[in-house]
């Protein structure tokens, strides 16, 4: 016997639960006594390569991080353009940061006794030296001709630099296949770049980053196109920092660390402890209330709200997204949005059932519930968008809590619409609609 469309809608709906289970668990799952390690993603092809594993990101206040204090040298700069020099210290600092993959961190600006210093702090980074080191670098990247003539090598600095990059990456040299950068040219960096390589046929051209130099290859022929490569001994981690910081740029002016530490949890494990066992409670009332209220119907919502959260914790590892207390808060406020459309449908159902058979009055039941489901959950999600502040609107000043608040609850609306209309909709229509004709 053929299935049916409603039940090949939910062998799908099962199968992106059970990927979703499988993400959601722990890596050291243990079930009747058996340890099951759910490996990480690492997936290599050609040049590029992937990883990524699975745990969940917390904030700050549920995990702790790294607090660091770098203080700008504003001495050689005229003082009405401090505010500016320190406002693009912070910009480019944020841009390291979040290339370096931290999800939420906190940059700002303080001005203590008359020094400017900038505030970073990283949730889940337990090794502030590696970030600092990473952070406060300048990266001055210069290519230089080779006077060979000399007893010892002269190294002859030419216009071309960092400044005419338009972007690195992490490349895979094809000839050693060891990690490489990979170096794209701005226009007037390309043709730079080639008249240095025509100029220099048959000799080495230095590359120079921070002073030290990183290698110097002979010129085969003249390289037109704007891109290079920057190859040496160089580890994974190291060839992606390399990039990091010549994606960035350089600090506008020179900074020093004056502060680090490892920070602790701020709510304390007591407090993160009495937290998820409230939203437990919430959520098992919530549960018994729709059961109670709607019989079989509260049952299907039931198992429609269990998919729901197994789906938005998945995201929220894939994502990923740092997990805060504000965010364990929107997501307790989504699951309220979660059970509201069910509500919605059932109490048109309760009208409905009376004027017309069963079947039919799911399908206008939904129906008509459509538009009400949708306009509440526009006004959530526009609410919350504005909250996140994603064009980062000065007037707004949403801080980081504010924000993983707005994420987490956007997130579980725009989940509950399709666990509230496909899943409970495929599954009403499964034990519900034909059971009945």
């Amino acid at each position: 016997m053929p299935l049916s469309s409603p039940a090949k809608k939910l062998i799908g709906i099962l199968f992106i639960t059970l990927l979703a289970l499988f993400i959601s668990l722990p890596g050291d799952f243990t079930l009747l006594g058996r340890n099951f390690v759910r490996p990480d993603l690492d997936l290599k092809i050609g040049r590029f390569e992937f990883k990524k594993n699975f745990d969940l990101i917390l904030g700050l206040d549920l995990a702790g991080g790294s607090h660091l204090v770098f203080e700008a040298d504003t001495s050689k700069i005229s003082a009405d353009r401090v505010e500016d020099a320190v406002a693009s210290v912070r910009n480019v600092i944020e841009r390291r940061v979040n290339l370096f993959g931290v999800s939420e961190p906190v940059v700002q600006t303080s001005s203590f006794e008359g020094k400017e210093r900038v505030i970073v702090e990283l949730p889940g980074i337990n090794n502030p030296r590696e970030a600092a080191e990473l952070i406060g670098k300048t990266a001055q990247l210069v290519f230089a001709e080779v006077e060979e003539a000399s007893p010892s090598a002269n190294f002859i600095p030419t216009d071309l630099t960092g400044a005419d990059l338009s972007r690195a990456d992490v490349v895979f040299d094809q000839t050693t296949g060891k990690p490489a950068v990979g170096l794209e040219f701005s226009q007037e960096g390309a043709l730079k770049f080639e008249i240095l390589t025509e100029k220099n046929i048959g000799k080495p051209v230095a590359i120079i980053l921070d002073n030290e130099l990183v290698s110097a290859p002979i010129v085969q022929e003249k390289i037109a196109g704007g891109q290079a490569q920057i190859t040496g001994s160089f580890t994974l981690d190291e060839a992606k920092n390399l990039a990091i910081q010549l994606n960035a740029g350089a600090l506008p002016v020179p900074v020093k660390l004056v502060e680090e530490r490892t920070v602790g949890a701020t709510l304390g494990a007591d407090s993160v402890a009495k937290s998820v066992r409230a939203g437990l409670a919430g959520l098992a009332m919530v549960l018994l209330f729709m059961i109670l209220s709607y019989g079989r119907l509260g049952l299907i919502a039931a198992v429609g709200l269990i998919i729901f959260g197994v789906l938005t914790l998945a995201l929220y590892k894939l994502i990923p997204v740092v997990l805060t207390l504000p965010g364990i808060a929107g997501f307790l406020l989504s699951v309220g949005m979660a059970v509201d459309s069910n509500i919605l449908i059932f109490e048109r159902f309760k009208e409905e059932r009376l004027k017309r058979p069963v079947a039919d009055a799911l399908e206008v039941s939904f129906g008509r519930a459509w538009d009400s489901i949708r306009d509440a959950n526009i006004a959530t999600l526009v609410t919350a968008s504005i909250l996140a502040n994603p064009l980062d609107f000065s007037f707004l000043h949403t801080s980081g809590p504010v924000r993983g608040f707005a994420i987490t609850l956007a997130l579980g609306v725009a989940i509950s619409l399709f666990t509230g209309i496909v899943v409970s909709r495929n599954l009403l229509r499964v034990f519900i609609r034909e059971k009945k004709t």
